[in-house]
């Protein structure tokens, strides 16, 4: 399996943290986020590379990161996984590839041609990914995560799937108006060795490439796609004071 972390947005809503930091590498608890997540990817054993997409701006900020990170955990065992950094050439929000686009880059870019587990950059959550692999074997179906969430207005915000009762999704719709169930989806995704070609067939039909939920959306009208409910929490990093107040509850 491979994993990818996307992480060549410009996070243009946490100005002036990220004018000069990429959203990925801020700290929490005095670690970069995307540690804190190639630790999580760290325990699954049959992740052989994990890639990380950059835009051009900050692909030198990941260079650097990557130096002092080898250095630092010198292939220990949250660290087996060979780190590949990806530039996608993209200088402004305006010539940005978008999510989806972004992991058609990674897949043509490299010549994936297996398993992948896509996970946001932005997010820190708390839930381990064992859990979410076991289910995906168990289900041998393309996976997306989601936890219930009481506040509809919230709810405005994300993803929302409705699953039935063998854990298939029979609905799905990013950023509803009018929410149809209270299953927020978060940022992660298991994706099987033949649902790739998929990804190009989506973007050639014109379907958005930003957010990467608007693909399993397309994605469960053709293929069976299950929903792993997962325990813990999961913080979306979209606002100075979001990340203010994500730093101040881990320091608690």
């Amino acid at each position: 399996m491979v994993a990818i972390v996307l992480a060549a947005g410009y996070a243009t809503r946490l100005y002036p943290i990220t004018i000069d930091t990429p959203k990925t590498l801020l700290k929490i608890g005095g670690k970069p986020i995307l540690e804190h997540i190639l630790e999580k990817i760290g325990e699954l054993e049959c992740v052989a590379e994990t890639v990380i997409i950059s835009n051009d701006k900050f692909y030198g900020h990941f260079l650097e990161w990557k130096k002092g990170y080898s250095a630092n955990q010198k292939r220990e065992e949250h660290n087996r996984a060979d780190i590949i950094i990806l530039n996608d050439g993209s200088t402004s929000e305006e010539t940005r590839l978008g999510a989806i686009g972004d992991i058609r880059f990674a897949i043509e870019e490299l010549s994936i041609d297996d398993e992948v587990m896509i996970i946001a950059g932005d997010n820190f959550f708390t839930y381990r990914l064992t859990g979410l692999l076991d289910f995906y074997r168990r289900m041998d179906a393309d996976c997306i995560v989601v936890k219930k969430l009481q506040d509809r207005e919230m709810l405005r915000r994300f993803g929302v799937a409705v699953v039935g009762p063998d854990f298939r999704v029979i609905d799905f719709e990013e950023k509803p108006k009018e929410p149809k169930s209270d299953l927020a989806v978060f940022a992660t995704y298991i994706y099987k060795r033949d649902t790739l070609p998929l990804i190009k067939e989506y973007l050639d039909g014109g379907n958005p490439k930003d957010a990467p939920g608007n693909f399993p959306a397309w994605l469960y009208k053709r293929k069976r796609v299950v929903a792993y409910a997962f325990e813990g929490d999961c913080y979306d990093i979209g606002t100075p004071e979001a990340y203010r107040d994500i730093c101040a509850m881990y320091e608690k």
